[in-house]
């Protein structure tokens, strides 16, 4: 069976409406008509192809989509951090106002952990192996609010024990390989609010941990988003966690968005055919087995 159709992209016009709004009503971040491509030995890969999000201020936008699809690459995106054979062919990445794509390099590389923060999938690979976690907790608090080394080193102690580690003090000096998977986790979201972001990405904040601690990692993101007003872009293939922390979702596929809506207003009325077979597929706590839909077909050659 051939793959789902993706739905045309809708014509948004001259000028984006939020752009006539009041600065306290536009959103925290607006990507649009964004196309990222990946130049390889066989050809040329439109990974993510006419995107269009925004994430409100103060809000929780979801991403959402199976594996492949090109939600890492459309976040990865914003911070321009996309790999030596990427490059962004189209669109505007627009934060408060200011399109990402325009910055010189130094701006980007100051805004990056002080305005917006992420949250990386593989916390035991996104953390230096060779430097303790207090080492590269520290290094964000002088780089991006010029606080002085104890100064530093206490406020670090102080995130630790915000996030819920215990010990925070004696953690310091330990290695992310000391660390139990859980425990990097909370060491990169403690790294990600130091410096209290306007924007924090969270791409797919629990991958390899068990249910109980992903609930804690979610509860932990979730109250301290609310705590520093912080907008948040969270990546899953987890339709249920967007359905639980999310304000509105976006479901890609193919590189394709295809389909936006309030949360609540996508599981009543899903109005495309793959979310429909999404939420048919999800796992429910009132059905077995037997209940959950497949998707036939496969994904479509990028190339």
């Amino acid at each position: 069976m051939a793959y789902l159709e993706p739905s045309r992209r809708p014509d948004h016009g001259p000028e984006p409406r939020w752009q006539k709004e009041s600065d306290e009503a536009r959103p925290q971040l607006v990507i649009e008509d964004l196309a990222v491509t990946f130049e390889t030995e066989k050809g040329l890969v439109r990974a993510v192809d006419g995107v269009d999000l925004s994430v409100p201020r103060g809000k929780t936008l979801g991403l959402v989509g199976e594996s492949g699809c090109g939600k890492s690459v459309t976040c990865h995106s914003i911070l321009g951090l996309t790999p030596p054979n990427g490059r962004i062919a189209n669109g505007q990445i627009l934060f408060e106002g200011r399109d990402l794509r325009q910055l010189p390099r130094p701006e980007l590389a100051r805004l990056r952990g002080r305005d917006i923060a992420m949250i990386f999938q593989d916390p035991m690979s996104a953390l230096n192996p060779v430097h303790t976690v207090g080492g590269q907790i520290t290094e964000s608090l002088r780089i991006h609010r010029g606080l002085p080394r104890r100064r530093a080193s206490d406020e670090a102690a102080e995130l630790l024990d915000l996030v819920g580690i215990p010990e925070p003090r004696l953690r310091l000096r330990e290695y992310p390989h000391q660390l139990s998977g859980g425990m990097c986790q909370r060491v990169m979201i403690a790294m990600a609010i130091s410096c209290r972001p306007a924007l924090l990405i969270a791409d797919e904040p629990t991958t390899g941990l068990d249910v109980t601690t992903q609930a804690n990692i979610m509860e932990l993101i979730k109250t301290k988003a609310t705590e520093l007003h912080m907008s948040t872009l969270l990546i899953t293939h987890d339709l249920n966690m967007a359905a639980q922390y999310c304000d509105k979702i976006i479901v890609m596929h193919a590189g394709h968005v295809v389909e936006t809506a309030p949360t609540a207003e996508l599981y009543r009325h899903p109005s495309h055919p793959y979310t429909r077979k999404l939420i048919a597929a999800t796992p429910s706590l009132k059905g077995g087995v037997q209940d959950i839909d497949s998707i036939p077909g496969n994904l479509p050659n990028l190339l």
